[in-house]
């Protein structure tokens, strides 16, 4: 009689263990979740530091007139009244320089 409990009580501990490590809700599933809530916390890491510095650029622009200025001046390519624009016009990446001509006077 004491056989035949152990051999059930072993069983179900074998049904168990299948179940707890293939099954729905098992260690697979478990490791997968562990990994995706490591990937969503660095995710999350890095949208608070892109937080933090919008907020900052917020908080420039509502406080200080250096900021505005300098926006304004980067993005509108505004001058300030007595100030010389300049334009840099670079060559086009496709087109070649044309070396001027070379003056040999080997006759």
């Amino acid at each position: 009689m004491l056989r035949w409990i152990a051999l059930i009580l072993l069983v179900i501990l074998i049904g168990l263990q299948l179940k707890l490590w293939t099954g729905s809700g098992g260690m697979h599933e478990v490791r997968a979740l562990r990994s995706s809530v490591a990937k969503q916390r660095v995710d999350n890491e890095r949208l608070t530091q892109r937080n933090q510095a919008l907020a900052a650029d917020v908080s420039d622009l509502k406080h200080g007139e250096q900021a505005v200025e300098a926006r304004a001046r980067a993005e509108l390519g505004l001058i300030k009244p007595g100030e010389t624009f300049y334009q840099v016009v670079e060559r086009p990446a496709g087109s070649a320089s044309v070396p001027p001509p070379s003056e040999s006077g080997g006759h």
